[in-house]
């Protein structure tokens, strides 16, 4: 009964407003129609069986669907803390934007981060540091097997397809990576003109989708893939098994998504959906897939060719160091990608329980390559949360090569941490298929926030690396980088906290903690 009675009292005002109107003064029009409109709202939400809320609270229940809807923004703005919001902090946050606007990225009066807790890490400085080197060191990527090798930066740009990021956005990191002489993944969804465009140096991800490169029925088209392939900006070629964000799962692009540009890059019909399945139809076994890479390496005209995963089980990867041994086939690279790594859109359970973090991920592909003597075959990409100059100090310390961001990156060309990637309606138009959005995104501008970022936070980690003593990347090792083990003064180097391989060791005596995993490892099979 109250509820009725406030929407009548709402009808009886807007009726004596529009009595006013008609009697006093026309003025009275703006009262009417408001509180007409707000008792039409009222009579709906009454009626209406779908929010129990607002049946109960008519018009003052959408309250709470707006304050809902703004909480990220609430939250981000105005309750957290400058070191603990997720999935970025706002000081890592800060650090881009202003890399990315060439601002000096320094703070006063010392760190808000509690070092006394359990867990803080920390990078061993020298008592007598080494000038930063003049020369910016870059990886050689090319196995035995690869006759064009290239030369990795520290800091690329991770997997992000254009699908998943707007036209402007794909353009703006091309065009950075071309200025700035660095890699962009291209992400599986394809490659676009937009990757080529700008001159960048690419690297060309192929998902289970085979978008680019597909037949009709959804399998791999070598004619497709060689003629693509042996575009002079692509520089490797990379076959994702897995995404940190969302390992095991594939994905499903609805069909009112795919319009004509989308459907002609990614080689599908125009307005069907399509369905990315969680595997590869190309193998079902170790073996099979190592044969695959030397077989994309022979199409791609000897460029590097690897592959990406988010490492789950031990057991599973030593079936393919095994294959690899029995076939002496190897990749040039495998890029690691943690399970704390971004996505455009992921089941919330995925992201958050299925994968390893990049730390342990790392350490195993790092660990079993060198066990199995193939360690100095194969080069390491780190991709998962990397965002600052010590994020990828620590990733070489303890076995990777280089590094990847994806989210830093966004950062980089305007995004704002909204979470709103999954609804088309990004506010900054970087994830983003609608044009009105994606006009906001400025290429000219961005890309020089993009080069200047990834220029700064590599500069930023030759310094921290120069601050420990070491002048070149194969200085540092896992015992520069300590952790509090317990609440006291108990730092460990992760030298002590995980168990490093000799090479070749698993091939000659398995030590006791891998023994068990390397006996079960079938180059045949990749049951865990």
């Amino acid at each position: 009964m109250v509820r009725i009675g406030a929407v009548g009292l709402l009808i009886l005002c807007a009726a004596a407003a529009v009595v006013s109107a008609l009697a006093v003064s026309p003025w009275w029009w703006f009262a009417g129609v408001l509180l007409g409109a707000i008792a039409l709202l009222g009579c709906y939400d009454l009626l209406q069986r779908r929010h129990s809320v607002l049946r109960n609270y008519p018009v003052l229940g959408h309250a709470r669907f707006l304050l809902e809807a703004i909480r990220p923004e609430l939250q981000q703005y105005f309750v957290e803390r400058n070191y603990d919001g997720r999935p970025y902090d706002r000081d890592t946050r800060s650090i881009v934007y202003e890399r990315a606007k060439g601002v000096a990225a320094e703070e006063p009066f010392g760190s808000e981060r509690d070092m006394y807790s359990r867990g803080y890490e920390f990078l061993v400085p020298s008592m007598h540091p080494g000038d930063v080197p003049q020369q910016i060191p870059r990886v050689r990527v090319g196995g035995p097997d690869c006759t064009r090798p290239y030369d990795m930066a520290l800091l690329n740009v991770s997997a992000m397809s254009f699908g998943s990021l707007s036209s402007n956005a794909v353009l703006a990191l091309n065009t950075g990576a071309a200025r700035g002489g660095f890699a962009h993944d291209t992400g599986e969804g394809g490659l676009s003109e937009y990757h080529l465009r700008p001159g960048g140096d690419i690297i060309w991800e192929i998902g289970t989708g085979y978008f680019g490169c597909r037949t009709k029925d959804g399998d791999f088209d070598p004619d497709q893939f060689r003629e693509k392939a042996a575009h002079p900006a692509v520089k490797c070629v990379s076959l994702k098994l897995s995404q940190g964000a969302k390992p095991g799962i594939g994905g499903v692009l609805p069909g009112s998504k795919v319009n004509s540009e989308i459907a002609q890059v990614r080689g599908v019909p125009e307005g069907e959906t399509v369905v990315s399945p969680p595997y590869h139809r190309v193998f079902s076994t170790p073996r099979e897939m190592v044969r695959f890479l030397a077989r994309m390496r022979e199409l791609a005209d000897g460029k590097p060719v690897g592959f990406k995963l988010c490492p789950g089980s031990r057991v599973q990867f030593l079936s393919v160091c095994k294959a690899m041994l029995a076939e002496d086939i190897t990749p040039d690279f495998i890029v690691v990608d943690g399970a704390e790594g971004g996505t455009g859109a992921a089941p919330l359970e995925f992201a958050d329980h299925l994968g390893m973090p990049l730390t342990e991920g790392l350490i195993t592909v790092h660990n079993a390559l060198v066990g199995a003597g193939l360690r100095d075959r194969i080069r390491i990409g780190a991709s998962g949360k990397v965002a600052t100059g010590s994020d990828i100090v620590k990733r070489l310390a303890i076995g990777a090569d280089w590094t990847n961001a994806a989210r830093a990156m966004m950062f980089a060309v305007g995004c704002i941490q909204a979470q709103r990637c999954h609804t088309n309606r990004c506010p900054t138009g970087v994830t983003t298929q609608d044009p009105r959005r994606a006009r906001a995104l400025d290429v000219a501008d961005k890309s020089e926030r993009v080069r200047r970022y990834q220029k700064a936070t590599v500069s930023s980690a030759l310094q921290i690396m120069a601050a420990m003593g070491a002048s070149h990347p194969r200085d540092l090792g896992p015992h520069l980088l300590r952790r509090r083990a317990a609440d006291t003064d108990d730092f460990r180097s992760y030298a002590e906290l995980y168990e490093w391989l000799k090479p070749g060791e698993l091939t000659v005596d398995p030590p006791t903690g891998w023994a068990a995993d390397w006996k079960a490892a079938d180059p045949d099979s990749f049951a865990a």
